[in-house]
């Protein structure tokens, strides 16, 4: 009896390619673009690889496409089914329309109503959308009853080898443009979601150039990945921040953590805040609209600035579907991470000139009252005001918080109590 060799979990270059003979014709191979404000600011040189200026604004319509035309016809006639929070439903959406296949795509209630309506938009009449669960988890798990239910295929946003290899494709494209323009990559950066992406990317690079590094990046309140190689493989989070929604994923695939842990030299987590400083900088110093995960690899520059010195540094652009009106938001956590932004609650007299008070003894000349919220209380001295205060020098923080403790010594601070932030403010 011969015996049968199981298929391994671990990606090749040749799958790789592989997949790039089905998707040249296809998809965009988008630019490898030099940014010389990044290069600048971390003093070193940095290429984005735009992704974001692919058909359906992300990359994921590599992996997509490539899984969804690797089903046999008789399979796809019969329906596919994805879960994804967007940047994959795109994907899904685009291909099952241009292919005429019936698809059903699960999307958590979550989802930005941009994702929502591209998905409508790319897939027209062949797409039925679902919108059900807080969680990418939840939702797929509603798909994958769904496909079993009504006898469909999966198309996973991540944990296949055939997405993988779809979306490693990008890391082929890179590094031939790289070798066109004479320069070696040092370091290449790339989101985590799921693991999809990196794994490919890493699976590519480290099948043409070893000495490359290759560093997966996730935000830190879904740093599903870290946990899996902190505890030894797929774990799912307690808890998650879904704010970096195209990398809100609970646990990483047993596919994707095999090939990060084979190929991948470093994963960090950056903080939430630290990627809306990235978007608002891409935005306003280079006119590009990164979605929060997009803008992953290029918010990891900022803490990997040694390492990175002097280096030819690539990021992967991997998203710009971004919902406008999400900037307030964004604008709002980036100046609270770089320490401008700040609320408290502070106990006023209610007598008339304590708020003139506040401002004259209290605030620093270029200091701005962004938020006043008071209610006149019945019959009380004191009553407890909401303020947020923007300041013109972060360095005069410390000085603000003596003369509010001397002011009203039980003041709070609502960056040491994110409920009371997430309630009030």
């Amino acid at each position: 009896m011969v015996a049968v060799q199981k298929e391994s979990a671990l990606l090749t270059k040749t799958d790789v390619d592989k997949a790039y003979e089905v998707l040249r014709p296809i998809i965009r191979h988008t630019p490898l673009q030099y940014d010389v404000y990044l290069s600048q600011k971390y003093h070193c040189q940095v290429y984005l690889k735009r992704e974001d200026l692919q058909s359906v604004r992300s990359f994921k319509i590599r992996g997509a496409y490539y899984a969804i035309a690797d089903t046999p016809a008789e399979q796809r006639a019969r329906g596919v089914v994805c879960a994804s929070a967007g940047n994959h439903a795109q994907g899904v959406a685009w291909t099952c329309h241009q292919m005429q296949v019936p698809a059903t795509i699960f999307m958590p209630v979550t989802t930005p109503k941009q994702k929502v309506g591209q998905v409508e938009f790319f897939g027209g009449t062949d797409v039925t959308i679902k919108l059900i669960g807080d969680t990418f988890d939840a939702a797929a798990a509603a798909a994958e009853a769904f496909c079993k239910e009504n006898d469909q295929t999966f198309i996973a946003p991540f944990n296949d080898k055939r997405t993988m290899a779809g979306q490693g494709t990008l890391a082929l494209e890179t590094l031939a443009d790289a070798e066109k323009i004479g320069i070696n990559v040092d370091y290449m950066f790339a989101a985590i979601g799921g693991g999809g992406l990196i794994s490919g990317v890493a699976a590519y690079v480290k099948g043409t150039n070893p000495a490359t590094k290759v560093v997966g990046v996730e935000p830190v309140g879904a740093a599903s990945m870290k946990a899996a190689l902190a505890t030894g493989g797929p774990i799912a989070l307690s808890e998650m921040d879904t704010f970096v929604d195209g990398a809100a994923v609970k646990k990483a695939g047993p596919l994707t953590y095999a090939n990060v842990k084979a190929y991948v030299d470093d994963v960090i987590a950056v903080p939430e805040g630290q990627v809306c400083s990235a978007i608002l900088d891409l935005y306003s110093k280079e006119a590009i609209v990164a979605e929060p995960a997009g803008a992953l690899s290029v918010a990891a520059l900022a803490t990997q600035q040694e390492q990175i010195a002097g280096k030819t540094v690539v990021c992967v652009i991997s998203g710009g579907n971004n919902d406008i009106n999400r900037m307030q938001e964004i604008e709002e956590r980036s100046l609270i991470f770089e320490g401008y932004q700040h609320y408290f609650i502070v106990n006023f007299p209610q007598r008339p000139g304590a708020l003139k008070e506040v401002v004259n003894e209290i605030l620093s000349p270029d200091d701005d009252i962004t938020k006043f919220e008071y209610t006149k209380k019945v019959n009380r001295g004191n009553g407890p005001v909401l303020i947020g205060v923007r300041l013109g020098d972060k360095a005069t923080l410390p000085g603000l918080l003596e003369r509010l403790a001397n002011f009203d010594p039980n003041y709070i601070n609502l960056k040491e109590n994110q409920m009371l932030y997430t309630m009030m403010v």
